[in-house]
């Protein structure tokens, strides 16, 4: 086990201002209110603070009664929080979504090669036989959350062959970094870069499949996962800076420091459990906490990013304004702070 030092105190006071200023943004049905989401339902389940279901209850009753937009992969993520409010309330409806969400990933989402999930972004086809490491959380881990409850098998193993794909397709052998993204047309990474959220969403989801599936050993995917996580955790931890964070592309000295990847990264690394990475969460943490505003705003988070042509295109993304992703992912590592 990790050996961590914090003050407890101080990040339930974190939490609930970052709770607080996230269900303050007004965010719609889409992949940065799932991911933001998905980290105040962590904060709840972590602090049995009521308060934060509630604020969330009444947010979906009304987007609800609104009514929903079309599926994709990235509206997928708004299961997450669903699973959970179904969980906690019994209400049908929300397990109603969560269910119609599951059939439009199993039947009508698009995919390529050996039954991957392509990216999509809109009901357009976006993104022709392209994996992104976005994927592993907005469909992935939720099919695999789904599944689990469900005991459903056939689920299980489209979640994980999801996982298995998208490390065969993303992670570079050579280094044990991730790739943004994979084109089957073309055959190639397009950029060819290390971005560091891409590495955030493959390790975090990742370190959530032994929780999930108690007898996960008996699913030979959970080797090829185990693998992958230990192996990018071993690179990613020599490319931590002195602030305790990782860069927009992880390799690249002149990249910003980015805050959404080092949560992501340094959420994994809790859940993971190796002792050897205590000096890098404890690092982390500091950088982290140095980067919440007194109003609950998680700092230098960049925007959303498709994969970029270059490396100019990743450094030049803004990271001066509050996002979704960056209020949940901070939510979910300071919740795995407090397991």
């Amino acid at each position: 086990m990790l050996q961590l030092t914090y003050d407890r105190e101080e990040i339930l006071r974190v939490i609930d201002k970052v709770v607080r200023k996230t269900m303050a943004m007004d965010l719609t049905w889409d992949w940065p209110c799932g991911v933001a989401y998905y980290g105040v339902t962590r904060a709840y389940e972590t602090t049995g603070n009521k308060e934060y279901l509630d604020m969330l209850v009444q947010w979906a009753d009304e987007y609800i009664e609104l009514g929903l937009p079309d599926w994709t992969v990235n509206t997928c993520a708004m299961g997450h929080m669903l699973i959970t409010l179904y969980e906690e309330t019994g209400n049908q409806k929300y397990w109603d979504i969560v269910m119609s969400k599951v059939d439009y990933l199993q039947n009508n989402a698009l995919r390529f090669g050996d039954h991957v999930l392509q990216h999509t972004v809109s009901i357009s086809n976006d993104f022709p036989e392209q994996a992104w490491a976005d994927t592993l959380f907005m469909a992935a881990f939720f099919l695999l959350r789904v599944g689990s409850k469900l005991k459903d098998q056939e689920m299980i193993q489209d979640a994980l062959n999801q996982y298995y794909w998208h490390i065969k397709y993303l992670q570079d052998p050579s280094s044990g970094f991730w790739y943004h993204g994979y084109n089957n047309v073309k055959q190639d990474h397009m950029s060819g870069l290390f971005w560091g959220r891409a590495n955030a969403w493959g390790a975090y989801t990742m370190s959530q499949v032994k929780k999930l599936l108690k007898e996960w050993y008996l699913y030979p995917q959970c080797m090829d996962v185990e693998c992958s996580l230990r192996d990018q955790l071993a690179a990613l931890k020599l490319v931590q800076t002195e602030n305790g964070l990782w860069r927009t592309v992880l390799d690249d000295e002149e990249s910003y420091e980015e805050v959404s990847a080092s949560c992501g990264i340094a959420a994994a690394m809790i859940n993971n459990g190796n002792p050897l990475h205590t000096k890098y969460v404890q690092k982390a943490l500091k950088g982290i906490l140095n980067n919440i505003s007194e109003d609950g705003r998680v700092l230098g988070v960049s925007g959303g990013t498709a994969v970029m042509k270059d490396r100019e295109g990743y450094r030049n993304i803004p990271k001066d304004w509050i996002q979704g992703w960056g209020q949940g992912l901070a939510l979910a590592f300071l919740s795995d702070m407090l397991k």
